[in-house]
């Protein structure tokens, strides 16, 4: 901690006023403060360049600034939101390994919340290429571990518009498998004499899965289900009203829920020009028309970026405030939700029923297996044919598209399956495990020929062992295993889904052969794709 973050927090904890917010529980459709008050999100989305919001972006390559690591510009900017008449922030990624106990000290003391979602542009849940496995379930839970001491955390968010559209709703077995792990995860520590903290997911607003995303991710063995659902909604636009953006319908759908509902992210800046925003919507969210469902929301954004969200203006060192920060301000000082007591209210909502596999959802109830670092290590230790250690990660995509293509049930182990349900107990793994599990297996299949363990040099022959600590782990892994292989076989033309292939220990060419041509990759990686399996690790 440095100097300044020292002072800052020694003078709070001295005034008193470090420990000045009550934590926030849940019960029902609601959140209260632990003392009973029932407890509305008047909040902010706090972050630059971070990937949220309408036009923000999903790239792997985006840097990120953690908003609450700098005792400096929070002490810059936490007035600013004091000043707003906020009690809320959202965060979309923190560092982990920073110090935030100066800025969370200040929000505290300004009567501020935090909300943060758990990755980061680099490691998260890729709508594209999803995956739910040790190296970001550890990046998860270190976040939950920064933030858990802080009273003035409410919850996590495990994923932000991963599934934006009914092309790519397997990403969302991914972020529920993140959110029963991170839920369960932050049970141990209450149970170790920590407090509540809830983990739900942001969604954006698609007409054609909204409704069975929200099913889904409420939907089931409410340890698996969200604590809250946050809504990426920016229909309101202009001199709109509740009926004509929408509004009514959300209030109607979500009269149902059994979760706690609220605005993630919501203000549309269209019209744009000399007017601004004019915040007719932050009056409705807070209105009888909608408090008796949604728990209020959070406005996107505090900085003003190309996107022309903003409310301040950042130059430097200096913060100034624009015109939609001002006219917002009087919008939130006038808001006065009705609002009832912890002891006063009795949830009657039930859980949604899971949604059926249509051609817009494709996803069933069953979720990828929890990542397990220590079943990965026991597995690997255990193979007898292992990646060489020179072998680069561009090249694991051609083995595992060629195995995978000419012996599926050797790729079984790392199968995911969102439409079935049906997933291999190593599909969590890294991807250097996985390739291990699958050229253990495929060299087993092949009557453990020494040929089938060659690759030009990729894989080697190694002495694996099994450790007794290991033994039960293995052996529940293997039965997972014939499961999915059950639900494999047949899924390829190029050989059978079980026992050897005809030809099949021939690719010992695979390494940087020339006739493997990037027709050939294509199909492999095809068949592969069309399989459910490896998708999360295929890299070339």
């Amino acid at each position: 901690m440095g100097f300044l973050q020292s002072a800052v927090t020694a003078s709070l904890a001295l005034s008193g006023s470090a420990t000045a917010l009550e934590p926030i529980v849940q019960k029902g459709t609601k959140f209260f403060t632990e003392s009973g008050k029932q407890f509305f999100m008047k909040g902010v989305a706090y972050q630059q360049e971070a990937g949220g919001g309408p036009a923000g972006t999903k790239s792997t390559t985006t840097t990120y600034v953690d908003p609450l690591a700098d005792a400096k510009v929070c002490q810059r900017d936490v007035p600013l939101l004091e000043n707003l008449g906020i009690n809320t922030i959202r965060t979309y990624a923190i560092d982990p390994e920073a110090d935030h106990d100066a800025c969370m000290a200040l929000l505290d003391k300004a009567g501020i919340y935090v909300v943060a979602d758990l990755g980061e542009p680099a490691l998260s849940i890729n709508r594209d290429d999803p995956a739910w496995n040790v190296e970001l379930f550890d990046r998860y839970k270190a976040v939950i571990d920064n933030l858990s001491k802080y009273d003035n955390v409410i919850g996590f968010f495990s994923g932000n518009e991963v599934t934006n559209n009914a092309s790519n709703t397997d990403a969302s077995a991914y972020v529920k498998a993140a959110t029963r792990d991170t839920k369960k995860y932050i049970a141990d520590k209450q149970a170790n004499g920590g407090r509540w903290m809830g983990v739900g997911y942001a969604a954006n607003d698609d007409a054609d899965i909204r409704v069975s995303m929200a099913q889904y991710f409420n939907c089931g063995n409410q340890e698996e289900a969200i604590d809250f659902w946050g809504y990426n909604i920016y229909s309101w636009c202009g001199k709109s009203s509740f009926t004509e953006s929408g509004f009514d319908v959300q209030v109607e759908f979500f009269s149902n829920y059994s979760v706690p509902v609220f605005f993630a992210e919501y203000g549309c800046n269209e019209p744009g020009g000399a007017e601004g925003r004019l915040w007719d919507d932050t009056t409705a969210i807070y209105s009888d028309q909608m408090t008796g469902v949604f728990s209020g929301g959070l406005v996107y954004m505090f900085h003003q970026e190309e996107n022309d969200y903003g409310l301040v203006q950042i130059s430097g060192n200096t913060a100034k405030t624009l015109k939609n920060y001002d006219v917002l301000k009087t919008k939130l000082a006038a808001v006065s939700p009705s609002s009832t007591s912890i002891n006063a209210y009795t949830p009657t909502n039930s859980p949604a029923a899971c949604p059926a596999i249509t051609e817009n959802w494709k996803v069933a109830e069953a979720l990828p297996p929890t990542p397990d670092s220590s079943l990965c290590s026991c597995m690997t230790k255990a193979a007898s044919c292992v990646p060489a250690s020179d072998l680069q990660a561009e090249e694991y995509g051609q083995i595992f598209g060629y195995i995978c293509a000419n012996d599926p049930a050797a790729c079984a182990g790392i199968k995911h399956d969102t439409e079935t349900g049906v997933y291999g107990p190593y599909g969590m793994c890294n991807p250097v495990d996985q390739l291990a599990h699958v050229l253990d297996s495929y060299y087993k299949n092949q009557n453990s020929a020494s040929d089938a363990c060659n690759f030009n040099g990729a894989a080697k022959l190694v002495q694996g062992s099994v450790a007794s600590s290991c033994q039960s782990a293995l052996s529940q892994a293997e039965s997972s295993i014939a499961v999915a292989a059950t639900a494999t076989a047949g899924a390829s033309t190029s050989g059978s889904g079980s026992g050897t292939t005809e030809n099949a220990a021939a690719p010992a060419s695979v390494r940087f052969s020339p006739l493997m041509t990037m027709g050939d990759m294509a199909i492999s990686l095809y068949v592969l794709v069309a399989m459910g399996v490896g998708a999360g690790m295929v890299m070339l």
